[in-house]
């Protein structure tokens, strides 16, 4: 399947070291921000079943975490290094291990709520919709409509669907549990299949069998 084989060429990039840091290197663009930051985030990549992933932290927690071929990434990128005045360098903290294990027990389906500490900062209306993104249960689904009435703001479903779209957090601030009125998956950042695969997940389906090899990826030197 052609998922499958785009998965097995990220992988590859990004689970080796040379890979990761020319694929950080042109993500976060270090030598153009060094010591310019009021402060500094690690970046580390997790893998998953659905692919690699990034995840930029602090000592305060997970600021970012998104699918390497996610659209407009880099975009996401610039309004973190805006809004917290940082730099980036390669590394990891006790919070990226934590994620690490969590997301490992939940395309396990043995995780249904995370529990590592996440910072998410936008507007108040932006910060308004993903605390409500929150309260979606595992399993549950919410349309863009629904969303805005919980927010009592029942008008505002396009602005719903921008502040969806604007998450800087995948998984763990469940984005992707939100749909059409008319049950339409509609757009997904990390791409429409993986939306499809992490709802049929929360049901209890299987992920594609061979998506599970994804396990035999790891880092190298």
């Amino acid at each position: 399947m052609s998922d499958f084989t785009e998965l097995t060429k990220l992988n590859a990039i990004w689970a080796s070291k040379s890979g990761f840091m020319d694929a950080f290197s042109g993500l976060f663009d270090p030598s153009s921000i060094a010591n310019h930051g009021q402060s500094t985030m690690e970046v580390e990549r997790i893998f998953t079943p659905l692919g690699p992933m990034v995840c930029v932290a602090d000592a305060q927690g997970i600021h970012l975490l998104e699918f390497v071929d996610r659209r407009a990434i880099e975009l996401q990128v610039d309004r973190l290094r805006t809004t917290f005045q940082c730099d980036f360098t390669v590394g990891k903290n006790a919070f990226h291990l934590q994620l690490e294990s969590e997301l490992q027990a939940y395309f396990d389906q043995e995780l249904k709520q995370f529990e590592t500490p996440f910072v998410i900062r936008g507007t108040q209306f932006q910060e308004t919709v993903w605390q409500q993104l929150t309260k979606i249960e595992y399993g549950q689904t919410l349309s863009y409509d629904g969303v805005a009435k919980a927010i009592g703001n029942p008008k505002a479903q396009r602005a719903v669907g921008k502040a969806n779209g604007d998450n800087r957090l995948a998984i763990i601030v469940p984005c992707h549990r939100v749909i059409r009125a008319d049950g339409g998956l509609s757009g997904y950042g990390g791409k429409v299949w993986r939306k499809q695969a992490l709802l049929d997940l929360e049901g209890r389906k299987t992920l594609f069998p061979e998506m599970k090899n994804v396990r035999a990826w790891k880092p190298v030197s």
